[in-house]
């Protein structure tokens, strides 16, 4: 069940936890166990006729009363009927594939994604589990639906691509998945806020909850949003593949990203508001930058359409430089000599993060898919923080860019601000 108020307006409207001595925020319950007052009551906690909607709990690795309250808060975000949290983005992204798929099946699945994901769809999950997954430009929505079989179970996709900040088309994947009775399923960790998948028409939309919803790259951390039903079977004691294989939240870590949510908006339209100012201005100096919050970007005006325009067009960005050895040396003398942000990876960090995804987050794939994909060793991947005042950060930038030689002169600083959002 989704509706249409703004997220942040639906998180503020649930129910307010607090403390168990009346603070003003919610006690973390440490308990690996949880005690009944009544023995017929613990039947029922195995059978699920008690559930943690009743505020009946039984075990750490099933339901936690923190965690269940963060997962509410998420669920609003998104406009599920039900999430839960997991130990990492990868956990909701493993647990929801083999929850909806057995020994046979078959995936259809972007074929520009997180690293992590393509080795899970294109060596873990074939190995161990005999499930296989057909690659397909995923905004080819043709493609798309040639590659599905009788034993496809799944579309797997990314609301904005990993590195290439290619946009999905959600509502024509949705419509493709219901003619066909399988389920599309969205990582919407580039768009928090921005872009609302299950509105859309998707069926589960997973998060890496350690990027832009966390914020201080202190934590890892996942979720998965999706009817009560779906999210109810992940913690089926036979079945479950949260419950049975584990990976699941701990209560100090749900507690901590609770916290933080309050802002998440004020941070998600700050990195926006910077990234779309780096991506003009980088342009400007006729530069290859990527960014879906340009005109030129081939996405524009699907992401606009898709978008909730409020919070932006996401804190990421791509530049070509057309070799690895002029990227890598960009990198160090920004972070080395200017301390305009650091050579990591993962992103949504307050300050900003920069890598080169061929040699990194997206290492796993191989060559000829690296290729396919358009992920050339010259691309980096920038994730723009919020730190220092935007022009002491361009001004660093612009003279990185002069000091390694990729620009000739530095420009007037008069005519730059001139380059902005209007």
């Amino acid at each position: 069940m989704t509706n249409h108020m703004v997220p942040e307006a639906r998180m503020a409207s649930i129910r307010r936890e607090f403390g168990e001595h009346g603070g003003v925020n919610m006690s973390v319950e440490a308990s690996s166990t949880f005690t009944v007052l009544d023995p017929n009551t613990m039947p029922a906690l195995f059978d699920g006729s008690k559930t943690p909607q009743e505020g009946c709990y039984l075990y750490g690795r099933s339901f936690n009363p923190t965690v269940y309250h963060l997962s509410q808060q998420l669920a609003a975000l998104e406009g599920a009927e039900a999430a839960y949290c997991s130990a990492s983005g990868m956990a909701a992204i493993s647990a929801t594939l083999l929850n909806i798929c057995n020994s046979g099946d078959h995936i259809v699945a972007a074929n520009t994604i997180y690293g992590g994901s393509y080795a899970l769809t294109q060596e873990f999950l074939p190995a161990k589990a005999n499930i296989h997954t057909t690659m397909v430009d995923i905004t080819n929505l043709e493609a798309v639906e040639a590659a599905i079989t009788h034993k496809t179970r799944v579309i797997y996709a990314e609301t904005v691509s990993n590195p290439t900040l290619r946009v999905t088309n959600i509502s024509g994947l949705a419509n493709i998945a219901k003619a066909h009775n399988i389920k599309l399923v969205i990582d919407n960790t580039f768009s928090p806020l921005s872009i609302n998948p299950l509105a859309l028409g998707a069926d589960v939309v997973v998060h890496s909850l350690t990027k832009f919803i966390n914020g201080a790259s202190d934590i890892v951390a996942g979720a998965i949003c999706a009817d009560a039903d779906f999210i109810t079977s992940l913690m089926d004691l036979h079945t479950g593949s949260l419950m049975i294989l584990g990976p699941v939240m701990d209560p100090e870590t749900a507690s901590k990203i609770s916290l933080r949510l309050p802002h998440l908006g004020l941070r998600i339209k700050e990195h926006a508001r910077r990234t779309q100012i780096f991506a003009e201005r980088l342009l400007a100096l006729d530069l290859t930058v990527s960014y879906p919050g340009l005109a030129n970007h081939p996405d524009h005006a699907l992401i606009k359409q898709q978008s909730c325009l409020d919070y932006g067009f996401g804190g990421l960005l791509t530049l070509n430089l057309g070799s690895a050895e002029r990227a890598e040396r960009l990198m160090e003398c920004l972070q080395n000599k200017h301390g305009f942000g650091y050579m990591a990876v993962s992103l949504g960090y307050f300050d900003s993060l920069m890598s080169a995804p061929r040699s990194s987050t997206s290492s796993e794939m191989s060559d000829e898919d690296l290729s396919t994909c358009g992920i050339e060793n010259g691309l980096i991947r920038l994730s723009i923080g919020y730190t220092g005042t935007l022009e002491q950060r361009w001004q660093q930038m612009e003279q990185g860019l002069y000091d390694v030689g990729i620009i000739n002169a530095l420009t007037p600083h008069e005519k730059i601000l001139s380059v902005c959002v209007k």
